[in-house]
């Protein structure tokens, strides 16, 4: 877990770098070479300086740092251009209560544009350093996965090719099986071993593929040794993939939409 939180640390410090190199990029850009007296570097630099911090707070807020976040997908990249357009808003709102009106509307683009590209790429990056460090031997995130299933294959299969930071190590299943491994991984009974293989592979995150009346006694055993536990949603018999997490009035339910016009998803 300290591996975890050291490359966090560092994805998080290096994103204020960013910020501040999108910025001084831009000015570059927009004055050339040789430094303007008229609109000076250390102002800008300060400003930029300034905001990171609040920028990354923006970022944060969107999640994009979380742990199963995809980075090289269009929903992070939108998160990451609404991100740069707050930074952008308060780089300006700043420079103008400090030093009075900004110099130049297009350096402002340009910051907003590298801002987006930057970060885009550096976490695109990033992310494959980090899936890297912490599969390394031993993994940080160890993966229980409950039940030898079609979709329970299929998801060990995915996580492996993806190098996704959560690892399967070990495999249970209620009835039983024939089968000593899957994609590597190995098949370590039925779940009368829970709590020993829990303890012995030292696991942090609890995947449920079948067994559904287990599912009391999985998420008891995870909330007693600190685990995280998930469930996919074929065990519910949901396996069209259109299904999402939604709250109502505060109580976090599954959703299933009957399937309607793209542009409907942002009024539900």
């Amino acid at each position: 877990m300290q591996r975890y939180r050291t490359l966090l640390n560092l994805w998080l410090l290096s994103d204020l770098a960013l910020f501040v190199g999108a910025y001084m990029a831009a000015y570059l850009c927009r004055v050339g070479w040789i430094l303007s007296t008229d609109f000076p570097l250390d102002k800008h630099i300060t400003v930029a300086a300034i905001i990171a911090p609040l920028w990354l707070i923006v970022l944060i807020t969107t999640r994009t740092f979380s742990l199963t976040r995809n980075q090289a997908t269009l929903h992070n990249a939108a998160y990451i251009i609404y991100a740069a357009v707050m930074g952008t808003a308060l780089f300006t709102l700043t420079y103008y209560f400090l030093y009075g009106a900004f110099f130049s509307r297009l350096l402002l683009v340009y910051a907003m544009v590298f801002t987006i590209l930057f970060t885009i790429v550096w976490h695109v990056l990033f992310e494959k350093i980090l899936r890297s460090a912490l599969r390394k031997d031993p993994a940080v995130f160890r993966a229980l996965i409950i039940g030898v299933t079609r979709e329970s294959k299929r998801l060990i299969q995915t996580l492996n090719d993806t190098k996704n930071p959560i690892t399967p190590v070990a495999i249970l299943d209620g009835r039983g099986t024939k089968e000593k491994e899957i994609a590597g991984v190995p098949v370590k009974g039925k779940l009368n071993k829970l709590e020993d293989v829990l303890q012995e592979d030292k696991i942090t995150h609890l995947i449920q593929c079948s067994d559904l009346e287990q599912s009391l006694n999985l998420l008891g055993a995870c909330r007693k040794q600190g685990i995280t536990y998930m469930l996919l949603p074929s065990v519910l018999g949901i396996v069209e993939r259109d299904e999402r997490v939604e709250s109502l009035e505060g109580q976090p339910v599954t959703m299933v939409a009957p399937k309607e016009g793209w542009w409907t998803w942002f009024f539900r």
